[in-house]
C-alpha cells in the first residue's frame, strides 16, 4: 500500500484574477477545464463558509468600507486573495469511510484554517466531492471521487502606523498612532529564522512551516494514517488539467519505485528461501543421523536387558568363593560389592548415553519444525509479494494508458519545465547559502 501525504498549498490572486478561480470553486461555469468534474455530484459539495449572494469581490469591498481590513499603500495590482487548497491521497478517503469521513476530516481542516487567517477573514471554504478520480474508479470498478478542500482568504496581518517625524508633537514621534488590519501576502507568509537543535540559524520557508503545523493540528485531532506533505518541494501551481497529469505521472512513478521494490524483495525471498532450505536439509541429516545413532543403541540397551533377564543365573558363577577363613563381612566389601560397582558404572553410563541421545534428538526435532514454519512462511511471504507484483504491473499499464491519454509530449513537457524550475529554485538556494556562509565569516572576523 502507497503512502497516503496530507498536503497544503496556497495561491494568490489578484481583484483581477480572482474571478477565474471563483467560478471553479463556487461551480458557477457550465463546462470545466478539468475533465473529471461531474456536476451531478455537485449537490454533495460541503460549504463551510460562503459569501452569500456576493462575490469575493464584492465581499472585501463590504470589508474595506466597514474598516475591517485595509488596503494601505498597496499598489493597484497587488495580490489580495489566498486560496489553500488541502488534499490527501484519494485512497486514503476510501480506506477510512468515504464521503462521510471526509466530511469529518475537512470540517476540521476548515478549523485549521480559521486558525491561521482568523474567522473573519475566510471568505469561502468549499470541500470538492464531484471530481472523478478515473484511475481509482476504473481500478475498484465503481465511481471513486477526490475529496479536497478548496479555502479562499484574506492575508491580514496587524500593522502599526506611527506618527512621523511631521507630526507637530514632538513628543509623539515614533508612537504608534494606530493598529490596522492591512492585507499584504507578504508579510503573512514571510520566510521565517528557526533555530535547530544544534544552535544553527536556518531560514525556513513559510509554506514549510504551515506544512509542519498542518500535519500536527490534524495529527493532534485524531486523524493519522498519512505522512506530512514533502518537505523542499518546489512544486507551483499549474493548471488544473496539469496538475491531474502531473498527479497521475507521479503516481506512475511512485508504482514504477513500489513495482522495483516489490522485485528487489521477491529476489531477496527468494534467496532466503534457498537458505532456509539448505538449512532445512543440513537439519534433516542430522536428525536422520541422529535417529540411525538412536536405533543404534536401542537394540543393545535390549539386548542387555534380554541377556540380564535370560542369564541372570549365570551372575551366580560370577561371584567368587569365599576363603575358608574370611569373614561375611570381608567377601562382602572385597569381592562382592566391587563386582555390583563395576556393574552398576557399566548399565549408569550406558542409561545416561541414552538420555542424551533423546535430548539431543528432541533437540533436533524443534529445531526441524521451526525450519519447516520458516519455510511455510517465507513461501507464503513470496506468494503475497508475487500477488502484489501482478497488481503493480496491471496499475502501471493503466496509467501508461492515462499518459497516452493526455498525450507524452505535452508531459513531457510539464516534467522538463518542473525540472528546470527545481534547478534553478536550488541554484538560488545555493547561492543564498554561500552568501550566508561568506557573511558569517566576515562577522566572526569582525568580532575578532
Amino acid at each position: 500500500m502507497s503512502k497516503n501525504y496530507a498536503v497544503a498549498r496556497v495561491q494568490q490572486y489578484t481583484k483581477a484574477s480572482i474571478g477565474k478561480s471563483e467560478r471553479h470553486i463556487e461551480r458557477k461555469n457550465q463546462n470545466y477545464e478539468n475533465m473529471n468534474v461531474d456536476l451531478s455530484q455537485t449537490p454533495r459539495n460541503v460549504h463551510f463558509q460562503s459569501c452569500g449572494d456576493l462575490t469575493y469581490n464584492a465581499t472585501l469591498d463590504k470589508m474595506i468600507e466597514e474598516g475591517s481590513v485595509s488596503l494601505r499603500g498597496l499598489k493597484p495590482d497587488a495580490k489580495l486573495f489566498d486560496e489553500m487548497i488541502f488534499d490527501v491521497n484519494t485512497a486514503y478517503f476510501e480506506e477510512h469511510g468515504g464521503y462521510d469521513y471526509a466530511c469529518r476530516f475537512y470540517e476540521e481542516v476548515f478549523r485549521f484554517a480559521q486558525k491561521e487567517y482568523g474567522p473573519e477573514n475566510i471568505l469561502s471554504a468549499v470541500m470538492h466531492a464531484d471530481e472523478l478520480n478515473s484511475a481509482l474508479t476504473e481500478k475498484l470498478g465503481y465511481p471513486v471521487y477526490h475529496y479536497h478542500l478548496h479555502v479562499v482568504a484574506l492575508p491580514v496581518v496587524e500593522k502599526e502606523v506611527r506618527y512621523s517625524k511631521r507630526c507637530k508633537d514632538p513628543e509623539l514621534v515614533g508612537k504608534v498612532k494606530e493598529v490596522i488590519h492591512q492585507i499584504s501576502h507578504s508579510k503573512k507568509w514571510a520566510s521565517q529564522k528557526v533555530t535547530d537543535e544544534e544552535g544553527k540559524t536556518q531560514l525556513i520557508k513559510s509554506y514549510s512551516l504551515l506544512q509542519d503545523r498542518f500535519f500536527e493540528h490534524m495529527r493532534d485531532a485524531g486523524f493519522e494514517d498519512f505522512e506530512r506533505g514533502e518537505r523542499g518541494s518546489t512544486a507551483q501551481h499549474l493548471s488544473v488539467t496539469e496538475f491531474k497529469v502531473k498527479q497521475e505521472q507521479q503516481r506512475l512513478a511512485d508504482i514504477t519505485d513500489e513495482k522495483l521494490a516489490a522485485i528487489d524483495a521477491l529476489d531477496r525471498l527468494a534467496e532466503e528461501e534457498i537458505q532456509k532450505q539448505e538449512e532445512l536439509d543440513k537439519l534433516e541429516k542430522q536428525t536422520e543421523k541422529a535417529e540411525k545413532k538412536l536405533d543404534s543403541v536401542v537394540p543393545v540397551v535390549q539386548d542387555a536387558e534380554t541377556f540380564a533377564r535370560n542369564n541372570i543365573s549365570y551372575f551366580e558363577d560370577l561371584i567368587p568363593e569365599a576363603g575358608a577363613l574370611e569373614s561375611a563381612k570381608s567377601y562382602r566389601e572385597h569381592k562382592i560389592m566391587p563386582l555390583v560397582q563395576k556393574l552398576k558404572e557399566k548399565f549408569l553410563g550406558l542409561y545416561r548415553t541414552i538420555l542424551d541421545l533423546k535430548k539431543r534428538l528432541e533437540s533436533l526435532q524443534k529445531s526441524l519444525n521451526k525450519a519447516e514454519r520458516d519455510r511455510d512462511h517465507y513461501k507464503e511471504q513470496l506468494e503475497k509479494e508475487q500477488e502484489k507484483c501482478g497488481e503493480l504491473q496491471q496499475d502501471s499499464d493503466d496509467l501508461h494508458r492515462v499518459r497516452r491519454a493526455f498525450g507524452s509530449e505535452r508531459i513531457d513537457v510539464i516534467i522538463a519545465s518542473e525540472r528546470q524550475q527545481e534547478a534553478e529554485i536550488e541554484a538560488q538556494r545555493k547561492a543564498a547559502e554561500q552568501q550566508q556562509k561568506l557573511a558569517r565569516k566576515r562577522h566572526e572576523r569582525d568580532a575578532r
